[in-house]
């Protein structure tokens, strides 16, 4: 149980460092980003908060629910990373997308607009760290949280 806890933690921190590089590029390095960027820092500060609640409820079915709702969120990851890169990023617009949806429809825009608020188009927002599209990087990551997750879901034995 307590690899469990070690796994969420190291889930939570990733999936808060990750969103903290994302804030880091847009507000020093001026890559702005489009609801495509902006729902993949949404799965992952929630991947991070259910991480850190199966971190802290020490609870064998707790820590097995917060796991498999992380690999879940991770696949949601997973697809809309290859969403924004496959078809996207090649989009001069991102409006009324899915993303767009969700996003506006949670109202996280207007309410935390620093960190939520699309501010470039899907084609604009394709930008490279050293030579990988930012949403690949989104991508590793996902898999990453989606494997650790499944072995904490297996760690967290009643």
């Amino acid at each position: 149980m307590r690899r469990a806890g070690t796994l969420l933690a190291a889930i939570a921190l990733a999936a808060a460092a990750s969103v903290a590089l994302a804030l880091v590029s847009q507000h020093l390095w001026d890559m702005q980003p489009c609801a495509w960027c902006v729902l993949q820092r949404l799965i992952f500060v929630l991947i991070a908060l259910l991480a850190l609640l199966g971190v802290v409820v020490r609870v064998a079915l707790v820590r097995r629910a917060a796991s498999a709702l992380v690999a879940l969120l991770s696949l949601a990851g997973v697809g809309a990373a290859l969403w924004q890169n496959q078809v996207a990023a090649k989009s001069d617009s991102c409006n009324l997308t899915l993303a767009d949806r969700i996003v506006s429809g949670a109202q996280l825009d207007a309410r935390l607009p620093e960190i939520f608020q699309p501010r470039a188009s899907c084609a604009d927002a394709a930008v490279q760290l050293l030579g990988v599209p930012y949403e690949l990087w989104s991508l590793a990551l996902y898999l990453l949280v989606l494997f650790a997750s499944l072995a904490a879901f297996g760690a967290a034995k009643r």
